[in-house]
């Protein structure tokens, strides 16, 4: 079937879905398939659930009035929210980058909330199906588009930005993510400034932080570009200090005006001002956007302050690479607080640079004063053989389980607590003990 056919389908549907198990009435199931399941054998189950359509690729299943056979289902899904994102016609945001998109897509969110009725993306579903199905939720009622895209190998991004088509494009930061797959930093480059390249190619408008050395280069290497700038330096803003009884950033902005948010980390500055310049580049009132970024909480265990038990967490475990571990634990080492202690997991995917980058980060936390150090997961252990003194101070757990286990045995009370890891080491696990 071409992609015009299922898109007149579509309008009379009520949406897609790809969970046979949350069918909405009168929706299409797109059969997808996993590393652990075929959506196909699923499909004749979603009709029955409610779906109006199912999208197949699989030949043998019986002929059925309600089953749509394509050549790929995934595929059928992107042309699908390709066509749909032409016909809207409406300004999108994309953004990507290595460290702060979830955070910077809500914050962005936020700020165009405050004029227009936005779609967003949902969490962190950012990847070649997660965006489809954005775009797909956009309605007639949709006025501004803000797209995350995620990419752990080149190309990536490219497809993403083919489907999502934005106008405007953000590149939070690059740094050392995802190395396995990219091979290196170089290559992390390449693929976030694909985003750039869509841009410079289409006429959109790159919205870049111009402290950043790395985009500072890779949009000088894209002559022609339009652009829209902003930046601690470029703008004269500040980030005021942070204590015990004031733990969140506050920055005074270049009007003089304080904002203060809900966020934990002076990396979030960059954020707030992607968000801010963004908000300008659509003219919403400043004054309306910086009440939104001070109305902003984070969740999700993203740069969160949280009380627990009998501790207080700063947990920012969703996930971790050398950048934004080393940016979470030079923000914790400059925090006003009594007792401290590090839980730190693994950063995953770092192929062969894992031991090396390992090591720096176990150089960083020696300088610190920590009461209490424990490590989860193998890398941290096998990067600390031979480091006495770091053996002799921290505590190694294979998972977080076996931390939860000890932490229980042996509790830790009225400590400050950084919880930082990748997203394997499950390290919200120990939450609850804490």
């Amino acid at each position: 079937m071409k992609t015009q056919e299922l898109y007149k389908i579509f309008l009379e549907s009520s949406g897609v879905c790809t969970d046979s198990r949350a069918i909405k009435p009168d929706s299409i199931f797109f059969a997808l398939k996993g590393d652990n399941f075929d959506g196909n054998s699923f499909a004749i189950a979603a009709l029955e659930a409610g779906a109006k359509y199912s999208v197949v690729d699989d030949k043998s299943l019986p002929s059925h009035s309600n089953l749509i056979q394509t050549a790929d289902v995934l595929t059928a899904l992107q042309d699908l929210a390709r066509f749909h994102r032409t016909i809207l016609a409406i300004p999108v945001v994309g953004l990507t980058g290595t460290n702060g998109k979830t955070t910077t897509k809500e914050l962005i969110s936020t700020v165009l909330s405050t004029k227009y009725r936005v779609t967003s993306t949902q969490g962190n579903l950012n990847n070649h199906i997660g965006v489809p199905l954005t775009i797909l939720n956009m309605t007639s009622e949709t006025q501004v588009g803000v797209i995350e895209m995620g990419a752990s190998a080149p190309g990536e991004i490219a497809t993403l930005v083919s489907i999502s088509q934005p106008d405007y494009g953000l590149v939070t930061n690059v740094g050392k993510a995802h190395l396995l797959g990219f091979g290196s930093f170089e290559g992390v480059k390449a693929t976030k400034g694909e985003l750039y390249d869509y841009l410079l190619e289409n006429g959109g408008t790159a919205i870049y932080n111009t402290d950043n050395s790395h985009l500072c280069e890779m949009i000088e290497q894209r002559q022609g570009i339009k652009t829209a700038l902003y930046g601690m330096d470029y703008q004269g803003c500040k980030i005021l200090p942070t204590s015990s009884a004031e733990p969140f950033l506050r920055m005074r902005l270049h009007s003089g005006e304080i904002i203060n948010t809900h966020l934990i980390g002076t990396y979030n500055s960059d954020n707030v001002l992607a968000a801010l310049a963004t908000g300008k580049l659509f003219n919403t009132d400043p004054a309306d956007s910086i009440r939104a970024i001070e109305n902003y909480i984070p969740s999700n265990n993203r740069s969160q302050l949280v009380q627990g038990m009998a501790n207080t967490l700063i947990v920012d475990a969703y996930n971790a690479n050398p950048t934004s571990m080393r940016a979470a634990l030079e923000n914790f080492s400059k925090m006003e607080k009594s007792e401290t202690s590090l839980i730190i997991g693994d950063m995953l995917e770092l192929g062969a640079e894992s031991q090396k980058e390992h090591k720096a980060i176990l150089e960083l936390i020696k300088e610190m004063r920590t009461d209490n150090l424990f490590f989860v997961g193998s890398e941290f252990e096998a990067a600390s053989q031979g480091d006495q003194m770091l053996l002799d101070k921290a505590l190694f757990f294979n998972t977080s389980l076996e931390l939860r286990e000890y932490l229980l045995e042996n509790p830790v009370t009225e400590n400050t607590f950084l919880i930082k890891g990748s997203r394997g080491t499950r390290l919200e696990r120990i939450l609850d003990v804490l």
